[in-house]
């Protein structure tokens, strides 16, 4: 599991790392250089597992708050280990924590 998450966060950080290579290029006018990220983004996608929409981020999180018997801010780190556990790069966790900060308040 810890080497899954490692190979994931490191997939994440190269996909980052182009879209801030894209706007940079941009800026720059070197459209072909950011066309050639894009790309790389897209075969690196396709080693990352399936990403989960703003939807079905909300419903896991309210199935996480109920299943741990979350029901203040003091259980928010209870809540985003479940999901971090479960749901390995599978969401966007910043939008996860602010609906869960939000179910919480």
């Amino acid at each position: 599991f810890l080497l899954l998450d490692q190979i994931l966060k490191l997939l994440e950080t190269m996909v980052r790392q182009r879209e801030e290579s894209i706007l940079l290029y941009k800026k720059g006018d070197r459209l072909d250089l950011a066309d050639q990220e894009k790309e790389e983004i897209e075969i690196i996608k396709e080693f990352m597992p399936e990403q989960l929409d703003e939807l079905e981020i909300q419903k896991i999180v309210v199935n996480a708050i109920e299943e741990i018997g979350a029901q203040s801010l003091k259980d928010m780190s209870s809540v985003m280990a479940n999901l971090r556990e479960k749901y390995p790069g599978q969401m966007d966790f910043s939008k996860a924590g602010r609906f869960a900060k939000n179910k919480l308040s």
